[in-house]
Formats: C-alpha cells, sequence, structure tokens
C-alpha cells in the first residue's frame, strides 16, 4: 500500500529582514518568524546562471543532508527546509549567528585564542567522525557568536567521503594561502583539512601577534606542506591535545580507581573493533551510558557486554561471550562523568579511546567463537 502523503492546511510566513550575502548557486537573507519570534537565515537556491540550476540542484540536496547527519555546538545547525523539485527550487533555515568572522573576534579577544583552538577542533573532529569534509576552510567559514562558540559554517562544497575519489574534488578552489603538497597528487582528505585550519590560525596569531598560544607544536606539525609529516585526523589531534592537559589536571585516587574499574571491564569485553568503527563525542557516551544504566541498574551483571560497548563504539565488534561487566563499575563511572567539568571529561573520555585503540581491528573477519556486534 502506498504511504498517504500529509497535506499541510497553510503555508509558512516569514519576514524578510535583510540580504546576508550572495553567491554563484543562490541568495542567503535573514528573515523573522513572527509567531515564534525568531531569527533564521535562510539560504536560498538560485543559481547565477539558469542553464546550471538544473545541474547544480543535486548539491543543494546534498548539503541538506549533510547538515542533517550533524549534530555539535560547534557547527552551524539546520531547522527546516524546502524542496520543489520540479521548479529546481529549494530553501535552507538554519541557526542565525550573531557574532564575527574567526580573525574579527580573535583580533578583538586575542586571550581567546587556545579556547577558539580546541572548539575548531572539536568541532572538526565531528565532521570526520561523521565522515564529512568541509572543503572550503576560511575565515569566513569560521564564526564566533556573542558566547564565545566557534561555529562552522557554509556546506556549500561539503562532500561526504566515502571513496577514495571523494578527496580530489577541491583542487580547483581558490585558495586563500599556499596549497599543501597533498594538492601535486590531486589529494584531498582529512589531513589536508587540517592543514588548512592550521594555515588561518598560523595568519590569525601572526596577523595580530598573539603570544600566549598554547599548541604552537602541534600548529606547526599542521602546517607542514608535506602530508606525510602532518597529522592526517582531528581525533587524534584532539586525543593528543587532551592527553597533554592530562598532566596539568588533577585526578583522585578515587577518581582514578573508577576510571580503571571501567576502562578495564570494557577493554575485557571486546575482542575485535571494525577498522571503521569510530568513537560518539563525549556528550553522546555520557547520555547512551546514563540511558543504558536505567535498563540494567536492578541487576548485578550486565545481561551483555554489547550494552555498554555499542554506547561507546560506533561500529561493528566482537564482543567476548566470557568477560563480566558489573552494574556497579557503570554506575560509578557515570558518577564520575557527571562530577566532572567539561575539561575533564573529555580527558577521561579521550583516555577511554585510547586504551580501545591498542584492541585489534578488523576488516572481514571469519565467524569464529565471539559474537559479532
Amino acid at each position: 500500500m502506498k504511504p498517504r502523503p500529509i497535506e499541510f492546511p497553510k503555508t509558512k510566513g516569514y519576514n524578510l529582514e535583510k540580504e546576508l550575502g550572495q553567491g554563484a548557486c543562490g541568495q542567503t537573507v535573514l528573515v523573522f518568524d513572527p509567531e515564534i519570534d525568531e531569527y533564521f537565515v535562510c539560504k536560498k537556491y538560485s543559481p547565477r546562471y539558469d542553464e546550471l540550476k538544473e545541474e547544480l540542484f543535486s548539491n543543494f540536496i546534498r548539503e541538506i543532508k549533510l547538515l542533517y547527519l550533524l549534530n555539535h555546538p560547534n557547527i552551524v545547525r539546520v531547522f527546516n527546509y524546502h524542496l520543489y523539485s520540479d521548479k529546481h527550487l529549494g530553501y535552507i533555515f538554519m541557526e542565525y549567528i550573531i557574532g564575527q568572522h574567526i580573525d574579527n573576534y580573535l583580533e578583538n579577544h586575542p586571550e581567546n585564542i587556545n579556547e577558539i583552538f580546541r572548539q575548531a577542533i572539536e568541532g572538526f573532529s565531528h565532521l570526520e567522525e561523521r565522515n564529512i569534509l568541509h572543503r572550503d576552510i576560511r575565515p569566513f567559514n569560521l564564526m564566533v557568536n556573542e558566547n564565545g562558540t566557534l561555529k562552522i559554517i557554509d556546506f556549500g562544497f561539503g562532500k561526504q567521503a566515502t571513496e577514495l575519489n571523494d578527496f580530489d574534488k577541491s583542487i580547483s578552489l581558490n585558495w586563500w594561502c599556499e596549497p599543501p603538497a597533498d594538492f601535486d597528487n590531486h589529494q584531498y582528505n582529512y589531513g589536508t583539512e587540517i592543514y588548512f585550519v592550521g594555515k588561518l590560525f598560523e595568519k590569525i596569531i601572526t596577523d595580530n601577534s598573539i603570544e600566549n598560544f598554547d599548541n604552537q607544536h602541534l600548529l606547526e606539525k599542521m602546517c607542514n606542506k608535506q602530508p606525510a609529516n602532518r597529522p592526517d585526523s582531528f581525533i587524534d589531534l584532539r586525543k593528543e591535545m587532551l592527553t597533554e592537559k592530562f598532566t596539568t589536571i588533577d585526578f583522585t585516587a578515587h577518581e582514578k580507581s573508577t576510571y580503571k574499574s571501567f576502562s578495564n571491564s570494557l577493554f575485557n569485553a571486546l575482542s575485535k573493533i571494525e577498522s571503521n568503527a569510530k568513537y560518539y563525542d563525549a556528550e553522546i557516551i555520557q547520555s547512551k551510558l546514563e540511558d543504558c544504566f536505567k535498563k540494567v541498574m536492578l541487576e548485578d551483571v550486565i545481561p551483555k557486554n554489547s550494552i555498554v560497548s555499542n554506547c561507546i563504539i560506533n561500529g561493528s565488534y566482537y564482543s567476548k561471550t566470557k568477560s563480566e561487566f558489573r552494574t556497579p563499575v557503570l554506575e560509578n563511572f557515570i558518577k564520575l562523568l557527571k562530577t566532572c567539568n567539561k575539561e575533564k571529561r573529555n580527558v577521561i573520555i579521550s583516555n577511554l579511546q585510547s586504551k580501545v585503540d591498542s584492541i585489534p581491528r578488523y576488516g572481514e573477519m571469519p565467524f569464529d567463537d565471539d559474537i559479532p556486534f
């Protein structure tokens, strides 16, 4: 039986406030919704040349799909969209960011360079975890709002990295700095994005003579033109930053014991992890663990190890059948995460992920005595 479409009673009305920008593929305006008293950025698909209208429409749909995969405080939020495929017309309604471009913000607030750098690495790590390349990293596409929160915007050139040939689509862009050696081999991957993020911060720091930047040695590696001498993962870069902070953060003996009990239980519960598996963000891990605990809190032992492992690992793995994961260990670890500040919690999750990283990875694995999930 064919599903019956839902018919909405009226067209939504918005008040046009002002034009924000005009590009080759459309117009961006600020609109106001009087019913909920909120402003939105509306991006209209309207190519400058009519002959490209049909050809580029799939790119506009792709941008919508990418935005709907993302949920992170350092990435612009998408609220709604309207598509009219028969007319090759469409609109995206996004978060309205009141703030400044990253270079202007740090010119006025150089004391916040370390926090903004951390947020940038967090945001791009989330993109990498969703297998998304931004492909247009420049000051205009990184904004900082009035609360000092970095927002990555404009995914018009974004693409999910699912095949090797996805990595060479941005070579023709007019980059604002010297291109890396990656381009000599027609290559564009996360290491390339690390280069452009590094060059962006290097320029801001140099232009404003900022002296209080704490990650200069990391920045130098990020800006290396040769990909072999440069980090190739924002996720690993984030771990390195957090691990370095570990030595400056004090943990009590009880906190260390709680962490070790949980990390050892998780480590002993896993046999092999698929090579393409990722980890969830710290906030998502905490939320999933809390939901997990509600379902097993009356048990002495968690019925299946996968109940906990699924809260950490986003992907496939093999779970050991003889390992035991006690419920109080999970409960204490959740209490630890809830009582820590954000920085301390991130260090805990980073160390947990590093421990799990030591578990063997596999591609296609034949069935054995372990149970696959």
